[in-house]
């Protein structure tokens, strides 16, 4: 006598019942299953990205879109900073390094950024194809930059003002692709990496074109600028000297009049934490802000999102338990004769209960993998938008620890619905159920 048999050809028998206990059971699993899931790629995922950053400062405004911009790239700036002020709170003592960035311009709504070659070191960037950018209008692209654009060592390409398609595209200037970078699953791969002064030179280009008019207008009849006669005409005999001289202070003028969108800090000890950010929010026109604070913070919000879907789930799966216990007790007092007949073949009170136990136990296990599926398929959903919207993918889909535990906790629901049956079975009086029938 094959009870495992005989306990599917049972479940099978009443389609109906069973596959309202699969349809509540898979639910529940597969909610749960796609929290775990979100939550934990989400968290890896911004880990990997603050790794080496201890604080943003930027423009004020709201501190979690600074570091949704400067850190993830997934939100508008909030505003730019003085390069002059970004300089004074690199050379501060209680920081080990600080990163500028400096973006506006995409090319395939890829993010151009301009910056140092201390920001790909920071994610330990390794370099596939070429090498790293070393002068203006040179890039290092993302591994999912080329991916996508297609683009390779040595092509050039045009980048377009803001950070989505469909803008004002910069034709003046191209970008020449010099390297990159190996997959890394960081912000990363999502970038073109260039130098700041690659960022400074094609706006300053677009704003030299529409100011050259007005330049022409000021040049004397002897095709002498008011400021060419100034620099002849300053103090000692040496026009030479005098132009080095007027040309060192324009270039100083300059360089404080030029701007950056963030810098990324990482403090040289535990006291910078403490003193930077306060000091940089109460005395400075720029903003502070902690990605650890800041995404704690964030968490904490979507936690309470999160549990109150798992418990939602449990409750599922707890109303799929009492399900499938009415659906063995109703069909046990309908099989009362059937189970006392078996007993009359030689089958074991050991045996009977082994296929009750078996019957909760198989419903319970085909829920959780139907689950598993559904939790699966929601993923694979959830990544195609977030790389829609944000170009993050989630390509691990395995089975996780958590989902283990989810297993066991499914099995002893099916396992208990099926325990009041059960002792239904053992207290049958075969003499009483085989005279009724």
């Amino acid at each position: 006598m094959n009870i495992f048999l005989l306990s599917i050809k049972n479940i099978v028998s009443k389609p109906l019942s069973t596959g309202l206990s699969l349809i509540l059971l898979a639910l529940g699993v597969g909610l749960i299953s796609l929290m775990f899931h979100v939550d934990r790629h989400l968290q890896a995922q911004m880990n990997n990205n603050i790794r080496g950053i201890d604080m943003v400062v930027g423009a004020k405004g709201s501190p979690l879109q600074l570091i949704l911009s400067a850190i993830f790239q997934v939100d508008v700036p909030t505003g730019n900073i003085k390069l002059s002020e970004a300089r004074i709170l690199q050379k501060n003592r209680l920081v080990e390094y600080g990163i500028p960035l400096s973006y506006g311009d995409s090319y395939e709504s890829f993010r151009i950024v301009g910056t140092t070659d201390k920001y790909p070191e920071v994610y330990s960037m390794k370099i596939t194809d070429g090498r790293l950018w070393d002068s203006s209008m040179e890039v290092t692209i993302g591994a999912t930059v080329a991916e996508k654009t297609g683009l390779k060592v040595g092509d050039t390409f045009w980048g377009s003002h803001g950070l989505s398609e469909g803008s004002h595209v910069h034709e003046e200037q191209s970008y020449v692709v010099k390297g990159v970078f190996y997959p890394s699953g960081s912000v990363i791969d999502q970038l073109i990496l260039t130098g700041l002064q690659s960022v400074w030179d094609i706006h300053e280009n677009h704003s030299d074109h529409a100011g050259e008019e007005h330049h022409e207008a000021e040049h004397t009849d002897e095709g002498v600028t008011k400021d060419e006669e100034h620099v002849h005409h300053a103090e000692g005999s040496n026009p030479d000297a005098a132009f080095s001289d007027e040309h060192e202070r324009h270039s100083h003028t300059h360089e404080k009049e030029r701007e950056i969108t963030a810098m990324l800090v990482k403090f040289r000890n535990p006291v910078g934490m403490v003193q930077l950010p306060r000091m940089i929010n109460e005395k400075t026109n720029m903003q502070a802000a902690l990605p650890n604070y800041e995404l704690l913070k964030l968490f904490s919000l979507m936690g309470i999102a999160t549990a109150t879907l798992n418990m939602v789930a449990f409750i599922v799966i707890l109303v799929s338990g009492i399900s499938v216990f009415i659906s063995l007790y109703l069909s046990l007092k309908g099989r009362t004769y059937e189970m006392a007949l078996l007993r009359t073949y030689g089958a074991s009170r050991l045996q009977l209960l082994s296929m009750v136990f078996q019957e909760g136990l198989l419903v319970a296990f085909s829920g959780f993998v139907l689950g598993i599926l559904l939790s699966r398929i929601g993923l694979f959903i959830v990544s195609i938008l977030l790389k829609s919207d944000y170009r993050y993918e989630f390509a691990d889909m395995e089975l996780i620890k958590d989902e283990g535990y989810l297993l066991l906790i499914t099995l002893c629901i099916g396992f208990f619905s099926a325990l009041i049956p059960a002792i239904t079975v053992v207290r049958i009086d075969l003499s009483k159920s085989l005279a009724d029938a």
